[in-house]
């Protein structure tokens, strides 16, 4: 069920200090369809692998091949239109996370205080397909559930990209049965927090450098994502994603086909009283002229789930962190990366 995930090489151009990868792998499948033993095997490997990076690769993972390659290669295609033809996905909005982002958009850097240069990325995010029907205040349902931005072209984008996020969603909710079954919580403890998902995907891409970089200036700055998990799609051929070991080295994530990269994020970290860890990643900025891409979808809460310390989580002492409401969170840390200087 575990198996490690080597990457043979360093990582081209990201200097002496990058190790090889040593992010296991889990079978989701063998989780979601184990007996009672092999599930609490697996989940107990879990647990020890979120208190170490909370980085894992996930196989067996159950969604259809056809859907991840008909949404990578239909954002492949917008990325590939002229800037004029995508800004037309551009919110009018800067703090609106829906639509085209375009170069220098980001530094996700500043999320943690460290000022940088812009990101060399361009993107386009999908929010929520729908939202709840009361409960979130006018200025915050636009921004956690606002409608999605479609350009024109290509065509099928849209439907694409909404199958891919319908099963991505799917997914995401296997993947906490398995996080509830690891924390020794109840399989479906997470599934009340989720009734009106702020999910988010994110299909980015690095093109190829024209220029060298400014100083400190990478494909994506050093960051922790904000919510719960992240589900990414990475790129299976072009290297660039690189984690933080605890020993603080920097590790080449293992490039992966029929696969995803799976992490947790400071929400999810909070939750668990820091028993989890969020994991510090970045990605490199190329110096070969590759161009490079991934999806990333964040699974998240509910606006109005309270995340405060998880029951088998705490100890003799009282909670590290105060009960934050989930959609303000999230809105506050998005803000804090973009790029507005």
């Amino acid at each position: 069920v575990y198996k490690r995930q080597v990457l043979s090489r360093n990582h081209p151009g990201s200097g002496p200090e990058l190790s090889v990868s040593s992010i296991p792998a889990v079978d989701l499948g063998a989780f979601v369809n184990g007996d009672p033993a092999a599930q609490r095997r697996i989940a107990t490997g879990v647990d020890a692998i979120c208190r170490n990076t909370g980085f894992l690769v996930l196989t067996n993972h159950g969604v259809p091949r056809s859907v991840i390659d008909d949404a990578w290669n239909a954002c492949r295609s917008f990325f590939d239109q002229p800037l004029e033809e995508k800004m037309k996905a551009r919110s009018p909005n800067p703090g609106c996370p829906r639509g085209y982002f375009p170069m220098a958009s980001e530094a996700l850097a500043k999320s943690l205080g460290i000022d940088t240069p812009p990101d060399i990325k361009e993107s386009f995010g999908v929010g929520p397909l729908q939202g709840p029907d009361d409960g979130v205040p006018d200025d915050e349902y636009e921004f956690h559930y606002g409608d999605n931005l479609w350009p024109d072209r290509p065509e099928n984008l849209q439907r694409v990209l909404t199958s891919y996020f319908d099963e991505l969603h799917s997914l995401g909710s296997r993947v906490l049965t398995l996080f509830a079954a690891a924390l020794e919580l109840p399989h479906d403890y997470f599934e009340r927090f989720h009734s009106n998902p702020m999910c988010a995907l994110r299909c980015i891409n690095y093109p190829a450098p024209l220029h060298d970089p400014l100083p400190e200036q990478r494909g994506a700055g050093v960051h922790a994502d904000y919510g719960s998990i992240t589900i990414l799609k990475s790129d299976p051929v072009v290297p660039g994603l690189e984690v933080r070991m605890p020993g603080g080295q920097w590790v080449a994530a293992p490039l992966v086909d029929d696969a995803f990269i799976v992490n947790i994020g400071d929400m999810m970290a909070r939750w668990t009283n820091d028993r989890w860890v969020s994991t510090l990643h970045r990605v490199a900025s190329s110096n070969k002229g590759q161009r490079r891409q991934s999806m990333a979808f964040f699974h998240n809460t509910s606006f109005d789930a309270m995340i405060e310390c998880i029951p088998t989580c705490h100890s003799d002492e009282a909670p590290k962190y105060a009960p934050v409401e989930a959609g303000q969170y999230l809105s506050d840390r998005f803000n804090a990366a973009l790029e507005t200087s």
